[in-house]
């Protein structure tokens, strides 16, 4: 899934309330969450749902006439490596850099 579209999904606060509520209890049916994003209708919820599918950060299967959904964290944690851990390295690089011309001066 590209970075883009993970990053689109999670920039809509009523998309993040759903994804948080799968974090705290993971498998629930959607009329679940869509008393989570009160006063937001079912079919309002069902679409935000398709954009977290398309995103790969839910997956949902139906059982009987329920759709429960299940949050699939990879996306967000490929996402903080690419980003958080880069960021990171070049801030690790940058103090050694920094302590050694200082280092130096002394």
């Amino acid at each position: 899934m590209s970075t883009d579209t993970v990053i689109a999904a999670i920039a809509d606060s009523t998309r993040r309330r759903l994804l948080d509520a799968l974090r705290e209890e993971d498998g629930q049916p959607v009329a679940s969450l869509t008393d989570c994003v009160a006063p937001l209708g079912r079919h309002v919820v069902l679409k935000h749902i398709r954009v977290l599918e398309d995103a790969d950060l839910v997956v949902t299967h139906k059982v009987g006439r329920q759709r429960f959904c299940y949050l699939n964290a990879v996306p967000i944690v490929q996402l903080a490596e690419r980003w958080i851990d880069d960021f990171g390295a070049r801030t690790a690089s940058g103090l050694t850099a920094l302590k050694r011309e200082l280092e130096g001066r002394a």
